[in-house]
């Protein structure tokens, strides 16, 4: 019974988090995306950090009263990446087949998806949102749950690194839902699908992933990483997290309003009498200088594992270096598209695409 349950419960909290998602109240707030045809902006009812605790308080009570070991699942772990698998191949063609195809294969409607954004009651539930909502939950509870196991593993023995990494992991999560807003002006909302890419990705690829470094350490006792070392990764960490939050907060301050400092940069545009680019602050660094800081926050986790030689632990940088140089190609031939000559004249002014002086 506990196998099948193991298998289903993606299934049940993808379904808890919807039902969540749209009874619990929230915020209703305008977007940067415009509806299809139309000039009116898209509104979203947020309420991603009241699902988030709620879930989380349920998962503490489950196993304070032993009705769910907080290890569970740990423990069952393959047969819930197997009902995460199935689940996200699902619904990715269930949302696809509904319509009109937008390549001549349908591999491609497939994976890249047809609708560009799908909303039901008004935008009271917003399918891109429920999705990186469901994939972020789902993260923090096998992150919790590897972590627990690790604990009821070793005790008074356990590593500080694990629950350190752990922890700057569950920061992660918790930092997307302060800012769920500003997750509304980022790459993901304005030019993806919905499709295979987004929704698989979401539902089994974002949080059984993503903690690739605690499924390959919790069975490994403590490696006695020194103290200052452990400094020295939480330092790399939160450099990356000012680069990613940074960015991504002078971006939407200055999508919202153009004349509107943040953090006192005034914002330095250059223009074509239409579009305006900011080539100052963080943007002035590198194209894509929150890319940076995305990998140095997943290279300051994993090195909290305490096993810098283990490969496992790595896949999970290793990954954010090739989706976001993917995605920096992209975006570029996007940019070059929509800004015409402006955007040559911004790569001149910030050559370097991601990494500062390198790359």
């Amino acid at each position: 019974m506990d196998k099948i349950l193991g298998f289903l419960a993606p299934v049940i909290i993808s379904v808890v988090v919807f039902i969540l998602n749209t009874l619990l109240p929230g915020r209703w707030v305008t977007g940067y995306i415009t509806k299809t045809n139309s000039t009116e902006k898209m509104r979203y009812h947020l309420n991603g950090m009241q699902v988030f605790l709620s879930i989380i308080l349920l998962w503490f009570l489950s196993g304070y009263f032993k009705i769910i070991p907080f290890d569970w699942l740990y423990n069952y772990r393959w047969y819930g990446l197997a009902g995460a698998f199935l689940s996200g191949v699902v619904f990715s063609v269930a949302v696809v087949v509904r319509y009109p195809p937008v390549n001549k294969s349908f591999l491609k409607d497939l994976f890249f998806g047809r609708i560009e954004n799908l909303q039901v009651w008004g935008g009271l539930a917003d399918a891109k949102m429920w999705l990186y909502l469901t994939g972020a939950i789902m993260l923090e509870l096998n992150a919790l749950s590897f972590t627990a196991h690790h604990w009821m593993l070793y005790g008074a023995e356990a590593s500080p690194g694990i629950y350190l990494s752990a922890g700057l992991l569950t920061y992660f999560v918790v930092d997307y839902f302060i800012f769920e807003e500003v997750h509304l002006y980022t790459y993901d909302l304005f030019a993806e699908r919905v499709g295979f890419k987004l929704g698989w990705g979401c539902l089994v690829f974002y949080p059984y992933f993503y903690p690739v470094f605690l499924w390959s350490t919790v069975n490994m006792p403590d490696p006695h990483t020194p103290e200052w070392l452990l400094l020295i990764y939480v330092f790399i960490f939160f450099t990356g997290w000012v680069l990613s939050r940074g960015a991504n907060m002078q971006k939407y301050f200055f999508k919202r309003d153009p004349e509107k400092a943040f953090l006192s940069i005034r914002p330095e545009t250059i223009t074509d009498g239409n579009n305006a680019l900011l080539v100052n602050g963080f943007w002035g660094i590198s194209r894509h200088i929150n890319y940076s800081g995305e990998i140095l926050m997943a290279s300051g986790i994993i090195l909290c594992t305490g096993y810098p030689a283990l490969i496992w632990p790595w896949l999970y940088p290793l990954y954010y270096v090739i989706m976001l140089t993917g995605r920096q190609h992209d975006d570029d031939k996007r940019c070059a598209l929509k800004y015409g000559e402006l955007w040559q004249t911004y790569k001149k002014k910030v050559p370097y695409r991601i990494i500062p002086w390198i790359y």
